[in-house]
Order: C-alpha cells, then sequence, then structure tokens
C-alpha cells in the first residue's frame, strides 16, 4: 500500500509519507498506513488489507488506544474511550461516502484523500 497522502483533487502530497504517533509495533502495523484525517486529538488512519477486516473500515488512534471501526461506526476490533469513540462515529456519519471511495482507492492500491476533520464546535468542548 502506497504511504502517500494525496490533496483533495487526487495529486499525491510530495514527502508526506505519514507514519503512525507511536513506534512500530514489530509488524509493520502502521509503517505503511496513511493518515487520511484528525480531530480532538483522534488521528484516522487507513489502509486496506481483506484478511484483517473484509468491510470497508478505518483506524482511529487516539491517547494510545486504537480501533479499527467500520464506515458506518461499529468497533470491529481494539477500543477508544467513550468521548473519542463519540467524536469517530460523528465523523464517520458525516464523512461516510468519503470513507468507501478511499476504501475502494486503497483496494485499487491508489493514493487515499484526506478527509476534513470534525469540525470544532463550541458545545463538544474540549
Amino acid at each position: 500500500m502506497t504511504a502517500y497522502l494525496s490533496s483533495r483533487s487526487g495529486v499525491p502530497i510530495a514527502g508526506m509519507v505519514l507514519l503512525c504517533p507511536e513506534p512500530d509495533d514489530g509488524r509493520g502495523y502502521c509503517r505503511s498506513m496513511p493518515r487520511v484525517s484528525a480531530f480532538y486529538g483522534v488521528v484516522i488512519y487507513m489502509y486496506w488489507n481483506e484478511r484483517d477486516h473484509p468491510v470497508a473500515h478505518f483506524h482511529a488512534y487516539h491517547a494510545g488506544r486504537r480501533a479499527s471501526v467500520s464506515a458506518d461506526g461499529e468497533v470491529l476490533a481494539g477500543g477508544l474511550d467513550l468521548r473519542a469513540l463519540q467524536f469517530v462515529r460523528e465523523w464517520a456519519v458525516l464523512r461516510r461516502s468519503e470513507i468507501l471511495a478511499s476504501w475502494e482507492r486503497a483496494r485499487r492500491n491508489e493514493p487515499l484523500l484526506g478527509m476534513d476533520p470534525l469540525a470544532y464546535r463550541q458545545d463538544r468542548g474540549r
């Protein structure tokens, strides 16, 4: 899987190889996983490996915890604290079509597009 993130126009952003915010886990888990969005301390990664989860999904990382989350917001593996998971689910509802489009791009081994973060709202706080 190509580890380059692309702009919305589909043009790869030069030199932007993105890695996990923590060291590699020894299996190469995050070394080739492009970061597609970030908000409220949550970082969203995506790559395609049907062996792991055959449904369209992304990986969310927050405060040392990670989860595989379907495009519908269902946690497939791992876990996040409740507040971070609420943010992730809200983002997934807003970005579902983009998540599915990126999943298809990843399946074709094409560079992924960045996705807008969950917008700041004062009622969400920090």
